[in-house]
């Protein structure tokens, strides 16, 4: 198994553990995280290696990843694993479930990359490297339909995870906000280059938000020491350390919970604020070059993973230049002042709950193991 990031760690610790329940004694090893690692892992690399967003990041790294790649492949050929799961990381994991699969050893890849998107040609790519995909999104299933890949739709384990009916007093209990105020959840990404890009953003829109609503606090969590880093140094540049805020190291979920509304980076976090029925503004910056590129190669008019579900442009995105600190403080007020759209987005964010609620978990855990006995009784036939 190879995951790149925290999300597909996550994944693939949940991955395991269903996949524990129903077999006997199974060996899982490649790159993976503590979560990984929790359940077994035995992770060869650092996941943090392969951690990298956009295209200047990747060019960056692109020496040292190719050479973690072109190891791990030559030793799962000598090994000649039962099978490989690529999960997400698709820019890594393709190439390398293209090579295994064509040795005879059977592929899966678990979560879809965003082709539906961009990149529409990837699903060509994809047929020929996976013997199936496993997809979180119920209007990917028919895309590989179509394209002859074989597929199955397992959900999202976030909505399995998260609670229909979040807790909001709790959460706030638990994180010891402030009692009456009104509470806005700030998350600039997960990510170095996010936070590189976006804390300044956030920080100056959080300041000039509480000069029209001064009974406020703001919560922001951090996916790792070095972000929270990275967001206490943007107040000090900005000279704002007076902002009323609970900084975070990790309980995301707590804070979305807990939260009348957020400020959201695009990317799992719009879709984590939607299942805890938080109504939020989604924004996002990166380098002018890779935003250039993704421009280019565009096909969808949102990025916003509630958007994308919807349909529509349920929820508002401000992206690149348009993501200025005033503007982002505009949409936040006109948010909070609009009872009827905090309302219309809740009531999509139950209806996207309800769909993608599948115990995915064990879903993919029983795909993959019909890969792995499809391909050992052909062997035997």
């Amino acid at each position: 198994m190879v995951a790149g990031e925290a999300s597909g760690d996550m994944l693939g610790a949940h991955l395991i553990a269903a996949l524990k329940a129903r077999r006997g004694p199974m060996l899982f090893a490649g790159i993976g995280g503590p979560r990984m690692s929790g359940q077994g892992f035995q992770s060869q690399f650092p996941m943090e290696k392969l951690s990298v967003r956009g295209y200047t990041d990747a060019l960056r790294s692109y020496i040292e990843i190719a050479g973690i790649r072109r190891r791990l492949a030559r030793g799962l050929l000598e090994e000649r694993p039962d099978l490989f799961i690529g999960v997400d990381s698709s820019d890594f994991n393709l190439g390398l479930e293209r090579q295994l699969k064509d040795a005879g050893i059977p592929t899966v890849h678990y979560v879809s990359p965003s082709v539906w998107a961009w990149r529409r040609w990837r699903v060509r790519r994809i047929a020929r490297a996976v013997d199936r995909i496993l997809v979180m999104l119920p209007f990917e299933e028919p895309l590989y339909q179509k394209a002859g890949v074989p597929v199955t739709y397992v959900g999202h384990p976030l909505a399995d995870l998260i609670p229909f009916e979040p807790n909001k007093d709790e959460a706030r209990a638990q994180l010891r906000l402030p009692s009456g105020k009104l509470i806005v959840a700030l998350l600039p990404g997960s990510r170095r280059s996010e936070l590189q890009h976006m804390a300044g953003a956030f920080v100056l829109a959080a300041h000039r938000f509480r000069q029209e609503v001064h009974d406020v606090h703001f919560v922001c969590p951090t996916a790792t020491r070095v972000t929270r880093d990275m967001f206490e140094l943007a107040m000090h540049q900005h000279q704002r350390t007076d902002l009323p805020l609970t900084l975070l190291f990790g309980h995301s979920h707590e804070a979305l919970a807990a939260a009348d509304i957020a400020l959201v980076a695009s990317g799992t976090a719009t879709l984590e604020t939607a299942l805890f029925k938080t109504p939020m503004v989604i924004a996002y910056r990166q380098s002018p070059i890779s935003w250039a590129i993704m421009r280019q190669m565009a096909y969808l008019p949102y990025v916003g993973m509630p958007n994308i579900l919807a349909g529509e442009k349920l929820v508002p995105e401000l992206l690149q230049d348009q993501a200025t600190p005033q503007a982002l403080a505009d949409a936040l007020l006109a948010l909070l002042r609009d009872g009827e759209a905090r309302k219309r987005q809740i009531a999509r964010f139950r209806d996207f709950h309800a769909m993608l609620r599948q115990n995915t978990a064990e879903k993919a855990a029983d795909a993959v193991l019909e890969v792995m006995d499809q391909k050992r009784h052909g062997k035997r036939a």
